[in-house]
């Protein structure tokens, strides 16, 4: 087949590298389409990933619409001449659109209810929704729900082994409680009037005096007095640290839930809920959401708690217990993508559908 992937996060990368790779072994031509944002294109050149950007980054949510008609604007070009069999994407509004242009296929994987804006211009024109088992909201008869999370297409121990060199790249002693520190950029369309932490220097100095060293990542320039504790290392070790962390705590919904199927336990600082944080931590207890008006203080009670107590290996028991109950998901990614045209997915539940959790 011929095989369109969008690509307009980092995330996404992470999400689809190793369908990528799985696709092409399978003698699919994989046509990777991206834009400019964060480290997006870095990403893509690190792993080795053939690709064309078609759009610049956006600086604002009305340079975003702009930029987001350049992109499918150029992409409906180019799929015209590549005469796609399927488009993907993680939200897929450009891929929605131009596959039922061109008349290929459209499967978007999505985890995200409150991005009401992305729902509203995919959904209805996208052949197959992927979500998580968890996501709460009904797409009808196109949703395919599966039991697992965007991160498990690539922190499955299945396609992940964490690289202990990293803590030599931060300079980390063995004895220290290392703890990652999450500040998001709150400029998403489903972020308007949202927030996390109300004092970024509160937060990091609480936390030191609760024995962490603490290491920085942020979407947004940090005070000067607190670059020094930004991590800089390669991007795509970041889930190496995760993995050896003690705490990942923070206002990125991925870093948290990445940190959580590694088996670190994850403090979610954001007045927004998800389905899938909030499963993470009433079904696995791996993260804890924190998403009130005492978000800010709550968080750090949390996080200077797990700090104090030593008991590491439930950790690495509620992890396996999540494994046991979830799937790979690049392996969900693949078998939608090859899912004949016309041919109806199977529900979880249903003969022949992806693995239901017990």
């Amino acid at each position: 087949m011929n095989v369109v992937t969008t690509i307009q996060h980092p995330g996404h990368v992470h999400f689809f590298k190793n369908a990528i790779s799985v696709l092409s072994e399978r003698g699919h031509d994989v046509h990777v389409f991206a834009r400019e944002n964060e480290m997006t294109v870095d990403l893509l050149d690190r792993y080795g990933i053939d690709h064309e950007v078609l759009a610049g980054r956006s600086d604002s949510l009305l340079s975003l619409a702009a930029v987001q008609a350049t992109y499918e604007t150029r992409l409906l070009r180019r799929a015209r001449r590549i005469e796609p069999d399927v488009i993907t994407a993680i939200g897929g509004v450009a891929a929605a659109h131009v596959a039922s242009a061109v008349g290929a296929r459209s499967v978007v994987f999505y985890d995200t209810e409150h991005a009401t804006i992305i729902k509203t211009l995919a959904y209805p024109f996208a052949d197959t929704v992927c979500t998580p088992a968890c996501y709460r909201g009904d797409v009808g008869d196109k949703q395919v729900r599966y039991p697992g999370y965007h991160e498990l297409a690539y922190l499955h121990p299945d396609r992940f082994t964490p690289d202990a060199d990293v803590l030599e790249a931060v300079d980390a002693d063995p004895d220290d409680r290392l703890v990652v520190v999450r500040f998001s950029s709150w400029d998403s369309s489903h972020d308007v009037g949202q927030g996390g932490f109300d004092d970024v220097h509160d937060a990091v100095d609480r936390l030191e005096a609760a024995g962490a060293r603490v290491l920085l990542t942020s979407e947004v320039a940090l005070p000067d007095d607190l670059e020094s504790r930004r991590i800089s290392i390669a991007p795509e070790r970041i889930h190496d640290l995760l993995y050896h962390a003690d705490l990942v705590i923070g206002e990125g919904a991925t870093t948290a839930t990445e940190s959580a199927v590694l088996g670190t336990p994850a403090v979610y600082v954001n007045s927004l809920s998800l389905g899938y944080t909030e499963e993470l931590e009433e079904r696995y207890g791996l993260l804890f959401n924190f998403n009130g008006e005492d978000r800010h203080e709550a968080s750090l009670r949390k996080a200077a708690s797990i700090l104090r107590d030593p008991n590491d290996e439930r950790w690495a028991r509620r992890r396996e217990t999540l494994l046991e109950e979830t799937v790979d998901v690049t392996d969900v990614v693949v078998d939608k993508i090859e899912s004949p045209p016309g041919e109806r997915t199977s529900q979880p539940g249903e003969p022949d559908a992806t693995p239901t959790r017990p």
